[in-house]
């Protein structure tokens, strides 16, 4: 059976191995000359079951207000009117219940894990190697109320049965030496020790080549023009060279899954919520982080990437913009400084910004869509490293016909409706 996944990020890929490891015929179609040249490229490095929460949360919209006042603010707001991101700006605090936010984090958790096991299956499968890391995130806390805010999430780690500790500042040195000199600015920490770190760009490579191992064909440099849709049945792919028939279709395009999906009359709330990163070469590992830290006041994650530190953060509300102006790099070059600044050269210093897919409740959409034939990966906002092996090994079951291993009813576009 034919099927084409429409985009070649770190979702696309590990949906199009999972599919042909059970014998479809798969062709990954993407506007980039190679994989992972978007969203998947240089993000935050993290696969981090233990640290997927939503954004949505009691008291996120006074935070969000007094961050739109700091000028190392975790998230920015353009202010011109725009109807999609008043809309899902809307949706999302109205996920800012205590209730939502337990449902969600459940729901996002066990996404999470799950898909981590598949990382560790598919490493043991097929000796697949991108200066993976298992060593665990450790969240920073500067201020004991956010000592105090972090036993809501504890609470539900514990009801899942993951893997944490408590660190007092003591605690926090052995687990990150680099943190030594600077220790004195933090109160507590959580260690989530399950979690684990890697390049996604390098991963992707990687699997480009396993999956064309498998049958799995590629078609880069295509604009993905429309999805041809017939008495509800899809039918195949328009780029610029023309209309290819398939007898499936995967969305996997992040972002622009929504405009897609807009002409078959799919409505998705998947906003693009725009990210920055660096990248910089360690220079003294004694100062250098071990794993990942994440800090918690300005939500930026600081992640050992072999011999280089990879630090990303921001939350900006900007639609598709994707300009790299210095002033957003501001944040996540103090934080790097703060923490690790005897450890690199900042001046030597990559960036790179991102959109990341988000819907309001922080979880992905993953299964069918409605039209028969057409199916949906996306929406995984910060989180499509950690659980695209999840969401991928998922749709594949669900696509095949086959039971799928954890409830994936929760994860449907149906829940929007």
């Amino acid at each position: 059976m034919r099927i084409c996944v429409l985009g070649a990020g770190v979702v696309g890929l590990t949906s199009a191995y999972y599919l042909a490891k059970k014998g479809f015929q798969v062709t990954v179609i993407d506007r980039q000359p190679g994989v992972a040249l978007e969203t998947s490229f240089a993000n935050a490095g993290q696969i981090s079951p233990g640290y997927s929460a939503p954004w949505a949360g009691p008291g996120i919209p006074l935070k969000a207000v007094k961050w739109l006042m700091q000028k190392h603010a975790p998230l920015r707001i353009n202010l011109e009117p725009e109807m999609e991101k008043l809309l899902w700006i809307g949706r999302m605090l109205g996920q800012c219940t205590a209730g939502a936010y337990h449902v969600n984090k459940s729901r996002m958790m066990a996404l999470a894990e799950y898909s981590r096991d598949q990382f560790i299956a598919l490493r043991k499968d097929i000796g697949i190697r991108y200066e993976d890391g298992q060593s665990g995130t450790l969240q920073l806390f500067r201020k004991d109320e956010q000592v105090a805010a972090a036993e809501k999430d504890i609470k539900v780690l514990k009801a899942l049965g993951v893997p944490h500790q408590v660190l007092t500042p003591a605690q926090i040195v052995e687990a990150e030496p680099g943190l030594t000199s600077v220790i004195d600015k933090f109160k507590g920490g959580l260690r989530l020790t399950g979690d684990e770190t890697g390049d996604c760009y390098l991963f992707c490579q990687s699997l480009k080549e396993i999956c064309e191992s498998l049958g799995v064909t590629f078609q880069f440099n295509s604009d993905i023009k429309s999805l041809d849709v017939k008495a509800n049945k899809v039918k195949g792919v328009e780029t610029q060279f023309g209309v290819q028939a398939f007898d499936n279709v995967l969305v996997c395009l992040g972002s622009y899954s929504k405009e897609l999906l807009k002409a078959c009359e799919i409505d998705i709330p998947v906003y693009p919520v725009k990210g920055y990163s660096l990248t910089v070469p360690i220079a003294d590992d004694k100062y250098a982080p071990v794993s990942t830290v994440m800090d918690e006041t300005y939500k930026v994650a600081v992640t050992r990437l072999g011999g280089r530190i990879r630090a990303a953060g921001t939350a900006e509300l900007t639609g598709y913009n994707l300009d790299l102006p210095k002033s957003r790099t501001e944040t996540i070059n103090h934080v790097v400084s703060d923490l690790f600044g005897k450890g690199c050269d900042l001046s030597l210093a990559e960036y790179w910004t991102g959109l990341r897919p988000m819907t309001p409740d922080g979880t992905p959409v993953v299964g069918a869509s409605g039209i028969h034939g057409l199916y949906l990966n996306t929406g995984h906002g910060t989180l499509g490293w950690t659980m695209s092996c999840g969401s991928a090994a998922v749709i594949a079951d669900i696509i095949a016909g086959s039971e799928t291993e954890i409830d994936s009813a929760e994860f449907s576009a149906q829940r929007y409706k």
